[in-house]
């Protein structure tokens, strides 16, 4: 029984695996080239498994006839490869490379007094496929934060609990982040949609629980009404009744707002809930980092975008998302956002410094 189900999750793993290789995958396809396949394949078997721009090098410079139709096929799909799906040509690897036989085309060759001949010209098809590897390597990692704790990322919630009362502290935490949210919400009336909380820190003691939130618009919430923080702690004291334990909020204002994902996620949510296509809504969410002097984003939606009836997973990334370097330091954050088609995924990873 246990090896049989051994085998069932190794058939899931490598089903998992071959669903994600067809979301990285381009292919080409070029029909009826005049030319025979034996040609063809011998400029394909040098080409195999090399990356993009070494394969144009190569290309370019062998003596062959094949390889001007063959050079068309690759450059054609890198093309596809930038322009629908946002690949940058720097990771685009030649995994596949196969030519058939096509059709024989038999012309009739004139001559006089009768000895007129057909010529036959054999034809191929060539198929090219392309794979970004660096998207198949960050899905490995997906989640940077969980790599990079303790060396460069810090905990959000600190604190210590017996064995038996972790799973109660890990609850206690949730409420706490969900309760302070939803008063943001109700409170403050923003156009944008954006409530602008970065991160909720915890940190627990014996007698007293310190919550800091760090926002991007702090005004929001403190201007009008002064008292609002306390209401926010009696609300969060009502939620959790503590009694013999203090309970202290600050707020804390970050400097660059859109340069964290968390703030960038709810930006973008509120103009896919206003029905703005999502490509405006990603290229602005992108310009509005750039602002934020940050060194790469990647932005992954998934869902009924535009209200199609297939669901399907667009991104766009723009400069370097270095998600296997440690010592790279990487905000990640995902976000639902329920709109009228259904509820949409949002993934962010922003490259903010390198240490």
């Amino acid at each position: 029984m246990t090896n049989m189900l051994r085998n069932k999750n190794k058939d899931l793993e490598v089903r998992k695996r071959e669903k994600e290789d067809i979301k990285t995958e381009i292919y080409a396809l070029s029909q009826s080239i005049s030319m025979s396949a034996h040609k063809a394949r011998r400029v394909l078997d040098q080409i195999r498994g090399r990356s993009y721009q070494e394969t144009l090098m190569i290309l370019e410079l062998m003596p062959y006839r094949a390889c001007y139709p063959i050079f068309k096929v690759i450059y054609s799909a890198a093309a596809n490869a930038k322009h629908n799906m946002g690949l940058n040509e720097e990771y685009l690897v030649i995994i596949k490379a196969t030519v058939d036989e096509g059709t024989t085309v038999k012309k009739l060759k004139p001559r006089a007094r009768g000895r007129s001949y057909t010529i036959k010209r054999p034809t191929c098809h060539i198929t090219i496929v392309l794979k970004d590897i660096s998207l198949y390597e960050e899905s490995v990692v997906e989640n940077s934060i969980g790599v990079l704790l303790g060396t460069i990322q810090g905990h959000h919630s600190l604190w210590f609990a017996q064995p038996k009362n972790y799973s109660k502290g890990l609850q206690e935490d949730q409420k706490i982040r969900e309760c302070i949210k939803n008063y943001v919400q109700k409170n403050m009336r923003i156009s944008s949609g954006v409530e602008g909380i970065a991160r909720i820190e915890i940190q627990k003691r014996i007698d007293l629980i310190q919550i800091i939130i760090h926002m991007g618009f702090p005004k929001l919430l403190v201007e009008g009404k002064p008292r609002r923080i306390e209401e926010l702690q009696m609300n969060v004291q009502k939620e959790l009744n503590y009694v013999n334990r203090k309970l202290n909020i600050t707020i804390t204002r970050i400097t660059k707002p859109y340069g964290h994902p968390n703030i960038l996620a709810e930006f973008i949510a509120g103009q896919l809930r206003n029905r703005v296509s999502f490509r405006k809504a990603i290229k602005k969410a992108i310009e509005l980092t750039e602002q934020a002097d940050t060194k790469g984003i990647q932005v992954q939606i998934a869902g009924r975008i535009d209200g199609k009836e297939i669901a399907r997973v667009e991104w766009i990334r723009e400069g370097r998302v270095p998600l296997q370097t440690i010592r790279a330091k990487i905000d990640y954050c995902s976000y639902r956002v329920r709109t009228i088609y259904g509820v949409l995924g949002i993934k962010i990873w922003i490259f903010v410094d390198e240490e």
